[in-house]
Order: structure tokens, then sequence, then C-alpha cells
């Protein structure tokens, strides 16, 4: 019974807790000379985007290839995605570094970012689609892996590297992170059926794991924050464009569906809005101006907030709601 309640109330406040213990924890390391030298940002560099991996492969071994259904909704959030994404890479290369510039690459990564693994449990309580909201992690997880390295290098050159070089460098970490649990967990499906039984029983602890992993991209994005030098006006503004880019994807992602049902309309805005808000994080501070790690911290409150006011209304007669008609002709 103790469990449940403790449970209950991490599920609740997961989110505040995980993001104020993060600050907290690069605060006294940055403050508390002691522990000034503690080599925590370094872990965190490392073991965040490690975490992201295990937690969609937790999540992807209660999903099998044949539950994976294509809607023509999935196609034009692909679609938004990528011309969006490609369109701000194109101008990024035209303008110089500073605060617009800075501005412009929070807004790509919002666009570009996959939806979140653990968004079938928001989509599922509201009436969306499980499998269409599987369906558009795995496609928005091949998309990032494709566009990023494409694109990243032509908006932050490496010096040192040639654009093929730094293209395959890029692509071997995204890939590690969003394509490769993927196919571990459908190669475990299919060859070790046992283990994947087995594996099904921590599917929960993705939650947790997003926990820790949200605590450390918290880290990272105070530090690129604290060290970045850039002035409350800049801050100001990565709040007003990770929120423009959180409120414009929930919204398309609704328009784009809404001819083939209120369900396939609910589950499009999740995969559009709902992101893999530590993805942001780490491509933030690893591949792009590192304060824009700022806006994936950000782009976590504003999602939860709308999260929070669907779940809210999830009660109320939605049929007659304009954004996601009850009654309109299927696919």
């Amino acid at each position: 019974m103790m469990g449940n309640k403790v449970s209950a109330w991490l599920r609740k406040w997961m989110l505040p807790l995980a993001m104020v213990t993060g600050i907290s924890i690069y605060l006294i390391l940055h403050f508390v000379p002691a522990f000034e030298e503690s080599g925590y940002i370094g872990v965190a560099r490392w073991l965040q985007p490690t975490l992201v991996s295990v937690m969609l492969f937790l999540q992807l071994n209660v999903v099998a290839p044949a539950d994976l259904k294509l809607h023509r909704w999935h196609l034009w959030i692909l679609l938004i995605q990528a011309v969006s994404f490609g369109a701000l890479a194109f101008i990024a290369t035209r303008i110089p570094h500073g605060d617009a510039r800075i501005l412009l690459e929070c807004a790509m990564l919002c666009l570009i970012c996959p939806t979140a693994a653990a968004a079938g449990v928001i989509t599922r309580k509201i009436g969306g689609s499980l499998p269409g909201i599987m369906t558009a992690i795995v496609l928005t997880d091949l998309l990032a892996s494709l566009m990023i390295p494409l694109m990243i290098p032509m908006v932050h050159p490496d010096a040192e590297l040639h654009f093929w070089a730094s293209f395959w460098q890029i692509v071997k970490r995204v890939f590690s992170i969003l394509v490769l649990p993927c196919i571990l967990a459908w190669v475990i499906r299919y060859l070790l059926p046992g283990v994947q039984k087995w594996l099904e029983r921590f599917v929960d602890w993705a939650f947790y794991i997003w926990g820790i992993c949200l605590t450390m991209a918290m880290s990272l994005a105070t530090y690129a924050l604290v060290t970045s030098g850039i002035g409350v006006l800049v801050a100001a503004g990565i709040g007003a464009v990770s929120l423009a880019c959180c409120l414009l994807q929930f919204v398309l992602g609704r328009k784009v569906a809404r001819r083939y049902g209120r369900s396939e309309c609910i589950t499009s805005g999740q995969a559009l809005g709902q992101k893999n808000t530590a993805f942001i994080i780490w491509l933030g501070f690893n591949y792009m101006t590192p304060v824009t790690s700022v806006a994936g911290g950000l782009y976590a409150i504003w999602q939860n907030l709308v999260n929070s006011w669907e779940l809210s209304h999830t009660e109320e007669p939605l049929r007659h709601s304009r954004a996601c008609p009850g009654n309109l002709s299927k696919e």
C-alpha cells in the first residue's frame, strides 16, 4: 500500500522534482568550492544519453512491429518537422552568430526533436491510439537520425573535420540513442522471446529512468545557461520561442488529422507536440550553441502544462470540440 502511494506521488510530481533537483545539483556544485571539481557534469554528459536509450528500449519491448500502423497524418507530421527544420537550418547558415542565431537554433531543436518515448501514457488517457503514437515514435526517431547529421554540420561546421566526417560522427551518436534501441528490442522479441517477456515486466521503470534522465539534463542546461553569459532578454526569448514551438506543434498536429476522427486527431497532436526533451538538451549541449539546451528544459514545462490541461478536460464531452471532432470520416 505504501509503495503504491509513493509511486502515485512520484508520477504526479516527477517533472517538478526532477527539474528542481537537476538545477539545484548544478548550483551546489558551482557555488560550493568543495564540490566544484566533482566531475558530475562530465558523468551527466555521458550517462544522460545512455538513459534516453534505455528508456526507449524498455518502451519498445512491449510493441511488436505488427502493432505499428501507418496513417496519412504520420506523413504530415514528418513533413512538418522536416521542412521546418530544413528551412531554419538554411536560414541559420546565412546569419552570423549572436542572439538571433541562438533563438533560431532553439526553434530548430524544438521542431526536429522526436516524439517522447513515454508519450503513450498521456495519449491513452486522453483518448488517443497507442499503436499510432508508437508508430510516430519510431518514425520521428528515424527522421531525426537522418536530418540531424545532414543539417548540423552545415549549421555548426567543425573546424577539425570536413562535412562527411562530422556527418558520420553525429550519425553514430544519434543512431545509438534513437535507432539502436528499436533494433535491439525487436531482435530480442523474435530471437529470444523468453527474454522479451521478462523485459516487459520492467516497462514501468522507463518512467523513473526518465526522471533521472531529466534531472541530469536540467543540470546540463543550467550549466550551459550559467556559463553562457547571455542576457535576461535572450533567456526570455528562449522561453518565448520554446513556448511558441510547443503550442504550434500541438495545434498543427491536431489540425492535420482532424478528418481522420477524434482518436487519430488526439494522437497526431501528441505525436507532434510531446517531445523527448532530454534529447533536445543533449543535442543542444553537444552539437549546437550550448545555451540552446535550455530550450529543452523549458519545453518540458510547456508540454506538461498542455498535457495537464488536456487531462483536466478528458471528462468533458469533447465530441463537439472543433479541434478534434468525434464523428468525421475515418482514414
